[in-house]
């Protein structure tokens, strides 16, 4: 008999079918309203939840699955899965850490050369017959100075990027230091901001680094600085990216994800010294085959009565 999982995220119709065919009976609520109406009402036979860091799942939530045995969180990130609750009730929780790696590390890099060489607003002034007005001086990426925040797997495969393809001197700062790194630990965001050109912030989300780019980091940073974030929106402080972009005291930045999303401030749109995508950073075929080839492992190994690859410490 088919396990039934509740996916409270977007799940393309390929990914419901390998689901179905792992042996799960899917019941798929992507909308938040839709999803808390169905919560609300209670799903009792409701034995496993698909959700990723940021739509994650709460204490309410999961009170209203009295038989939910596993939660998956689609991707690395959990931030807003309620572990507590979670362990109260002896549910397990499972990511999906190194998954997407490659190709959020691919996207860090391009956002960082489009915003660093103009690459986009380059594009615009040719198409609107601007072509000389457009050959303006930009930066080089080469030999330049590259700072990142949170050396997890993501954060180790940017510096590799960064370090073997163009040269670049690599520094980070995350909680402690990595034994054995290849890179310069530095002992707070503000030291690394300090010493690098562009900053990468690869960071896990959630309230412990929430705005932990702030004015001062911004600030050190510089006005020759620029910034890219494909971690989490609250990782920085949205008020104060603005005022540094319109000021000069930031040259520029570069993000996948903003506070609030998908909700972008207009202050935030108006500026031309910023670019923006929407979340897609570990969006690829590659990574999104991985990605649930992993979700559906743990599933069949909880269900199977064995550990799961990837637990939530």
């Amino acid at each position: 008999m088919p396990i039934p999982l509740l996916v409270v995220i977007e799940l393309a119709a390929d990914a419901r079918l390998r689901l179905e065919e792992a042996g799960f009976e899917v019941d798929v609520e992507p909308d938040a309203e839709a999803g808390a109406r169905r919560l609300q009402q209670g799903a009792p036979h409701v034995r496993a939840v698909l959700t990723n860091g940021s739509t994650g799942l709460s204490a309410e939530d999961i009170a209203a699955l009295p038989n939910l045995e596993i939660i998956c969180a689609l991707g690395a990130g959990y931030e807003r899965v309620d572990l507590a609750a979670a362990r109260e009730r002896g549910i397990v929780v499972t990511h999906g850490p190194g998954t997407n790696a490659a190709c959020v590390a691919d996207h860090a890099m391009a956002l960082l050369m489009t915003a660093v060489r103009g690459v986009v607003s380059a594009d615009t002034a040719v198409r609107r017959g601007g072509w000389a007005g457009s050959r303006q001086l930009r930066p080089m990426i080469s030999g330049k100075k590259l700072g990142i925040l949170g050396l997890g797997t993501i954060g180790e495969q940017i510096a590799r990027r960064g370090a073997h393809g163009f040269g670049m001197p690599v520094a980070y700062h995350s909680r402690r230091a990595r034994e054995g790194s290849d890179w310069l630990y530095l002992p707070s965001v503000r030291d690394l901001a300090a010493w690098a050109d562009f900053l990468v912030v690869a960071t896990p989300g959630g309230a412990a680094t929430r705005h932990l780019v702030d004015e001062g980091v911004l600030d050190a940073l510089g006005p020759d600085g620029f910034l890219v974030n494909i971690a989490r929106g609250s990782v920085v402080d949205t008020h104060a990216l603005i005022a540094a972009l319109r000021q000069g005291r930031l040259a520029g930045a570069a993000l996948d994800v903003v506070e609030g999303e998908p909700d972008i401030p207009p202050e935030l749109l108006e500026l031309d010294n910023i670019v923006l995508t929407p979340h897609i950073a570990g969006r690829a075929p590659e990574a999104a085959r991985a990605t649930l080839s992993l979700v559906i492992d743990n599933l069949q190994a909880h269900f199977g009565g064995r550990a799961v690859l990837t637990p939530v410490a």
